[in-house]
């Protein structure tokens, strides 16, 4: 009698153990669903195509997105962001932020980017733009943007501008190749 006794608590134990695993498993890959949802919500990872946004990053380059920033305030003059092309939303570009809504936009050919009169120094771009375009307003949430390659750039001063509702995200990190680690201005 004893070892039926014993036998069913051994099965008992046993049972409880194998329920305990299963639960901690089954929390375990809930949780990662969790953690993957919401890492995947907040931020996004973008391969860079083409030389637009020479020298800031380049061809090939991968870019994580901060999709979550500008649910809490719009985009600001600088921000390098990522966006759905407004001509064909099949297409992500990534460009830098040169107008906001409101801003007089002014490009000058060879003489630079002005915003609301004045000329905007820009260390980061490849070379001055050799075209003229506005001067114009950005209209409201709409936004100006341009390519830190500004003569080798497809961007508003040839298409128009970028709906807020087409921005995916502000740029934060180019994260590869390793060895040209890059974080955004934040």
């Amino acid at each position: 009698m004893e070892d039926d006794s014993l036998s069913t608590h051994t099965q008992a134990v046993s049972t409880q153990r194998t329920s305990k695993v299963v639960r901690e498993i089954a929390e375990t890959v809930i949780l990662t669903v969790i953690i993957f949802l919401v890492v995947r919500l907040a931020v996004q990872n973008f391969r860079v195509q083409g030389t637009s946004m020479l020298p800031t990053v380049h061809n090939g380059d991968l870019v994580l997105v901060n999709k979550v920033d500008y649910l809490i305030h719009g985009p600001e003059h600088g921000d390098v962001i990522v966006f759905r092309y407004p001509r064909n939303t099949s297409e992500d570009f990534i460009k830098r932020v040169i107008g906001i809504p409101g801003d007089l936009v002014r490009v000058k050919d060879g003489a630079g980017v002005w915003v609301n009169h004045h000329r905007i120094k820009e260390s980061y771009i490849l070379a001055r733009p050799f075209y003229s375009w506005g001067p114009r307003r950005v209209p409201p949430n709409d936004y100006f943007v341009l390519g830190d390659n500004r003569n080798n750039s497809f961007d508003s001063h040839v298409w128009g501008y970028v709906p807020r509702h087409d921005i995916i995200g502000k740029a934060l990190v180019a994260y590869w190749p390793l060895n040209q680690l890059k974080f955004f201005s934040f």
